[in-house]
């Protein structure tokens, strides 16, 4: 009798052993600032090299239809980290002067405050844009453990800044920030003298296998939001040239112009040092316990002085940053995880951005929260595809300019502006990926059907004017 209450306490600490053994899963979510559909190899693209993104994709699982949370920046994060489409999410635009509407509040729960739940280290490295120092969203108030990058994002815009920031403190850098004044007859002349040493991209990256390095032993969520390939507007709008890198590399000697060798040689660039966290993984044993997601914030720029007819950034897909046809809210996306993911999978299911919140959640074990629009993608990812939900639909608005909403129905999308049922755009994406032959006078069951989601998913809000809140 003895005997058998030993084995089977043998058998039980054994068990436990294995389960301990096994710890959460690490997270690193990977986004690219204003990198299209087709800048990568594995999407096509032919001029831009990306050997390392392009084996991630042969090791794990490529994307056809993942979206961004909106077309620009700020609104695309905020849909990131709370779960919630942009018909709910609190930060629905880029601010401009009113830095409080881009901010996160306290009640906004995001990806890193739910996995702090779950006992995970948090960093946010890289670029932030939902909160400054002093304002409820800093990274530091929404679940983060820590801070180092930008948190303005017009601040980021400059690749060679005076500071990051650090916590809640800067971090001094060793550039001088050039003064340029522009002469009587055009052209331009230096001020003082300028001192370009530290890129920014290279400290994100550094900072970020540091801090892969501190947190190997302990469950973590690491958010590397990158600032490549988004141009340096201050450059473009003095020189015409926004592709700030430190050298051209392997494009140095293309005759081209200097702004696309700058533009190529970004992304080649940040696609090595993603090469080298994948290999710090692997170095440091825990590849098999990590899920890597690689994507972009938005559809591809023009903002840089460089020229897209040379490199097709979009793909097949019509628009770029600031439309809500594909070209402006389908991005690439990636996921690694060794064992896991098969090898040189494919989804083409439509999932978006906001599906982090849910697939993070099931990750650590934890229940999402009650007000979402995210589903887990943890099924496709690893392999139970019968168990995958799908979304009823995905929503987006956008008030730049003319205001525009666009829903998707599986292989439907619908783009309406003005909240005016006169301009309406109907594609059937299936065999339509460029949106060129509008349906919308030729389906109108589907249209009709399409129009309740579209009025079902937005949520009037008092910072965001639309043309209806406009008549009130």
């Amino acid at each position: 009798m003895l005997k058998t209450l030993l084995s089977i306490l043998s058998l039980w600490a054994s068990l436990l052993g294995l389960i301990q053994a096994k710890p959460k899963p690490n997270l690193i979510f990977i986004l690219a600032d204003d990198l299209g559909y087709g800048d990568l190899g594995c999407y096509g693209q032919e001029l831009i090299k990306t050997p390392r993104l392009d084996k991630m994709a042969a090791e794990g699982m490529k994307f056809t239809r993942f979206y961004s949370g909106s077309t620009v920046c700020a609104p695309s994060r905020s849909v990131l980290m709370t779960g919630q489409h942009m018909g709910h999410t609190h930060v629905r635009g880029n601010a401009g002067g009113d830095m409080s509407r881009q901010s996160l509040r306290y009640q906004d729960l995001t990806v890193a405050e739910k996995l702090k739940e779950a006992e995970y280290a948090t960093a946010l490295i890289g670029k932030w844009g939902l909160g400054e120092v002093g304002q409820e969203g800093h990274p530091l108030k929404q679940g983060f453990d820590y801070l180092y990058g930008y948190l303005n994002q017009v601040h980021a815009h400059n690749f060679y800044p005076e500071f990051l920031w650090r916590n809640e403190k800067k971090h001094l850098l060793s550039n001088v920030v050039q003064r340029v004044e522009k002469k009587k007859y055009g052209g331009f002349v230096g001020g003082a003298a300028t001192k370009k040493v530290e890129y920014t991209h290279d400290l994100f990256a550094n900072e970020a296998i540091s801090w892969i390095k501190k947190n190997k032993n302990n469950p973590f969520f690491l958010y590397l939001p990158l600032t490549i390939p988004h141009a340096n507007n201050e450059g473009t709008r003095l020189f015409g040239d926004g592709a700030e890198v430190p050298d051209y590399g392997i494009y140095k000697n293309k005759d081209w112009p200097n702004q696309d060798k700058g533009q190529a040689a970004m992304i080649t660039r940040m696609d090595k040092d993603v090469g080298r966290i994948l290999d710090l993984l692997e170095k440091l044993k825990i590849a098999e316990n990590t899920l890597v997601i690689f994507t972009s914030d938005n559809g591809p720029h023009n903002e840089a002085g460089h020229n897209p007819e040379r490199f097709n950034p979009a793909g097949p897909l019509r628009g770029m940053k600031r439309t809500l046809t594909e070209g402006g809210i389908r991005v690439p996306t990636l996921a690694w995880w060794p064992k896991t993911i098969e090898k040189n999978s494919h989804c083409d299911q439509p999932f978006y951005f906001g599906d982090l919140m849910s697939t993070a959640c099931e990750m650590a074990q934890i229940k999402p929260p009650k007000k979402t629009d995210s589903i887990s993608i943890l099924p496709t990812l690893t392999g139970e595809t019968s168990k995958q939900k799908r979304h009823k639909y995905l929503y987006w608005e956008f008030y730049e300019r003319t205001f525009r909403q666009a829903v998707i129905l599986e292989n439907w999308k619908l783009i309406r502006s003005d909240m005016d049922n006169k301009k309406l755009q109907l594609y059937d994406l299936s065999t339509d990926i460029h949106e060129d032959r509008n349906l919308a006078s030729q389906k109108t069951k589907v249209l009709n059907e399409m129009l309740v989601y579209m009025e079902d998913a937005h949520r009037p809000h008092p910072k965001w004017v639309t043309p209806r809140s406009q008549k009130k």
